[in-house]
């Protein structure tokens, strides 16, 4: 699967090299074909574009993730850590979401703090939260 971590995107198509390229700093580069009316199509049953999280925002889980956990300091956490991986049982994400909901000043669905397994996933919902309680305001 073909996935585009970046905040924004702009994608053009080459029609030389049959891809799809990404505008932006991170990038992965989704192999193309051709049809007969000269418009590219994929060559994947499947395609996603996920906009990731601010820096700063991820950098600010990890922290809480390292403190809920009671974490040693030479502990690396990063995007990709997986709270099960740093030793998470089910009431450890329940207390680490709770904090999220509290240090950003969202409130997390019972469904969607269930769907959290990594740092990412957790940073990506806290954004769209966040933008959402901005619209809404």
């Amino acid at each position: 699967m073909a996935a585009v971590p970046v905040t924004c995107v702009r994608l053009t198509i080459s029609m030389n090299t049959n891809q799809i390229v990404g505008k932006s700093s991170l990038m992965k580069i989704v192999p193309m074909g051709r049809v007969k009316s000269g418009f590219p199509c994929l060559r994947t049953s499947h395609f996603r574009i996920s906009c990731a999280a601010k820096p700063e925002t991820v950098n600010k889980v990890c922290e809480i993730v390292k403190t809920q956990l009671a974490l040693s300091a030479d502990t690396v956490v990063t995007h990709d850590s997986k709270f099960s991986t740093l030793g998470a049982d089910s009431l450890d994400t329940v207390e680490i979401v709770m904090t999220l909901e509290e240090e950003f000043g969202i409130s997390v669905e019972e469904e969607n703090s269930q769907n959290i397994t990594t740092v990412q996933e957790a940073a990506d919902l806290i954004e769209s939260l966040v933008e959402k309680k901005n619209t809404n305001a």
